[in-house]
């Protein structure tokens, strides 16, 4: 342990922590120093990273009211939370704006934006109570540039952007603290669906979109998440920060 652990004594909330980004973020908050929830809707993936981690495990469907207020219930009677992190998001599948069935809109809509309502709706007033909290939101650039043929998920994003600065502005005067990162694609569950096919082509053809010149990372994400919900970032609210390799100039 040590000092410097820029979390130590904090109580975070990560949700989609089964892989992926949300995984990142887990792991890079255990290490410095947080006790993290690690909330999934698959609870098997949430409980392998919460025992790799020493967090614990919590199944979840973010886009489900019931299933948020019991987890939010499960969380605040064992005491405070200081950090939420709403990282759970889907994709439909690449194809015309005009094709997107109504179930797979309805599914990203749930995941992507209801779920950002839900946690607020849970949480929210424990953080007023407290006058202290921090909410992430893990955006995308997407929201910011998108790509044709993923109109309703860059379109969640964009949402997602605009939730977060209006939160935020709101939030204020009550010391709580709402950011977002917007990750460029990264080897994560999405990736197969956001190029639609995963070949050595259309993965050539993606990364020339970006100026670094690689995919973002679970790691990055976590690096990026850990500064913002840190109390180094204590005069930062309101943000939606690129971690996109500069995919977005």
């Amino acid at each position: 342990m040590g000092d410097g652990m820029r979390l130590q004594g904090k109580i975070a909330l990560v949700t989609g922590a089964g892989s992926g980004f949300g995984a990142g973020i887990a792991r890079k908050f255990a290490v410095e120093g947080a006790r993290v929830f690690c909330a999934d809707i698959n609870g098997e993936a949430a409980q392998l990273i919460a025992a790799e981690i020493g967090g614990v495990g919590v199944t979840c469907d973010v886009g489900d009211g019931a299933s948020v207020a019991d987890m939010a219930e499960m969380i605040l009677s064992a005491g405070p939370l200081d950090i939420l992190v709403n990282n759970a998001g889907i994709t439909h599948l690449p194809c015309g704006l005009e094709d997107v069935s109504e179930d797979d809109f309805d599914r990203v809509f749930r995941v992507n934006m209801k779920s950002v309502y839900l946690t607020a709706r849970a949480f929210v007033p424990h953080f007023k109570a407290r006058q202290a909290g921090v909410v992430l939101n893990v955006a995308s650039t997407a929201g910011v540039s998108p790509r044709p043929r993923l109109n309703w998920y860059n379109a969640s994003k964009g949402w997602m952007i605009t939730a977060t600065k209006t939160m935020a502005v709101e939030l204020a005067p009550h010391g709580i603290r709402v950011n977002a990162i917007n990750p460029v694609a990264g080897e994560t569950p999405l990736l197969k669906s956001f190029m639609g096919e995963d070949t050595p082509e259309v993965r050539a053809k993606f990364l020339a979109t970006i100026p670094l010149g690689r995919f973002s990372t679970p790691e990055d994400m976590g690096n990026a998440a850990c500064f913002l919900c840190s109390d180094e970032a204590s005069m930062i609210t309101g943000v939606a920060m690129e971690v996109d390799g500069g995919r977005c100039i």
